[in-house]
């Protein structure tokens, strides 16, 4: 059963959803993640907030919000009701629900860590209580050897061994490894996805472990949106927000998403300990996230070792300077 919009989720929607018309194409009429916030402040600051502009006295409040959005485009925006009826039927059937980030159930990792950054909007599919689960995100890079993903698909594994939530993008090479791991071993796994929600949700491997509530599915986009570059990136950090710590298991160097992702983490935001694969082949992308302060994954065959690994708390300084303090270190391997 599919839990009610409320009245904060469906006026975000009217501003800043695509809903039915245009879902390929969005409106430029649509308010950005900044515009929306600049909205939310205004009204705020006035003692007012987002729903009101569906109130009585809606025509006063979008006169003083005029400095920070123009009037005449929210009431455009606002005037949807029909598609965005047409649009939550349509979600319905595919069991997608809806929360906006004022709403109680809104993932409370993301308010905490990413704040004014949080998504207005989530689109879903599954127990959402998961997301407040933590655990261990994996990312890495869609094209890899059948060798990588096997290993991946380990780390998935020990994971739900261990009843640790995987976090992951789910894209396709070390993401799906990672969650199709997981899943095997009845393990729980939080999927954040940067395109075609509505079509993951509707995979038959998907059902059954969505109604187990041993799955679930977000994404801050449109439910029927493509992929886009700009998304996938944008998306990574709510991977890194939702978890406890990461491991990246491939990367290229100084370019693509996984590499972008780990990047901002070590540098910019600083969620979570950053992990990366220090075992086999490892490539120059891993090697040069060591340099900006990763960690080495120390390759954990056991529950009692894997929790170890997680309960880091912060990063060391001058990591690559001293190598032999690290925690949880192991010896470098050949990479022949």
């Amino acid at each position: 059963m599919i839990s009610p919009l409320s009245l904060d989720a469906q006026v975000t929607l009217l501003l800043t959803g695509p809903l039915i018309a245009g879902r390929n194409d969005p409106s430029q009429d649509l308010l950005t993640s900044g515009e929306y916030n600049r909205l939310e402040k205004t009204l705020l600051g006035n003692q007012r907030s987002v729903p009101d502009l569906l109130g009585a006295d809606a025509s006063e409040l979008i006169e003083m919000c005029q400095s920070v959005v123009d009037g005449e485009r929210v009431k455009r925006l606002l005037g949807r009701g029909f598609l965005l009826s047409q649009a939550i039927e349509q979600w319905q059937a595919r069991s997608i629900w809806v929360v906006s980030r004022s709403d109680a159930h809104y993932p409370q990792r993301l308010k905490m860590r990413l704040k004014e950054h949080a998504p207005p909007l989530l689109y879903g599919c599954g127990d959402e209580t998961l997301l407040d689960s933590g655990g261990l995100a994996v990312v890495g890079s869609r094209h890899v050897d059948d060798a990588l993903v096997a290993y991946t698909e380990n780390i998935g594994r020990l994971a739900a061994q261990a009843r640790c939530t995987v976090v992951s993008g789910g894209a396709r090479g070390i993401d799906q490894a990672a969650m199709r791991g997981a899943l095997m071993e009845e393990g729980r796994v939080s999927g954040i996805l940067s395109d075609s929600l509505e079509r993951a949700a509707l995979i038959r491997e998907h059902r059954e472990v969505l109604m187990d509530k041993r799955l679930v599915l977000i994404s801050p986009y449109d439910p029927a949106a493509g992929f886009n570059v700009g998304n996938a990136m944008q998306r990574n950090k709510l991977i890194y927000a939702l978890a406890d710590a990461a491991l990246v298991v491939s990367s290229d160097f100084e370019k693509g998403g996984t590499w972008a992702g780990a990047v901002e983490q070590l540098g910019k935001w600083s969620f979570v300990p950053i992990y990366v694969r220090f075992h086999g082949e490892i490539g120059k992308g891993l090697k040069a996230l060591r340099q900006k302060g990763a960690l080495a994954w120390p390759n954990p065959s056991t529950i009692e070792k894997f929790n170890e690994a997680l309960s880091v708390q912060r990063y060391p300084e001058n990591a690559m300077e001293h190598q032999g303090e690290l925690p949880f270190m192991v010896a470098e391997e050949s990479t022949q």
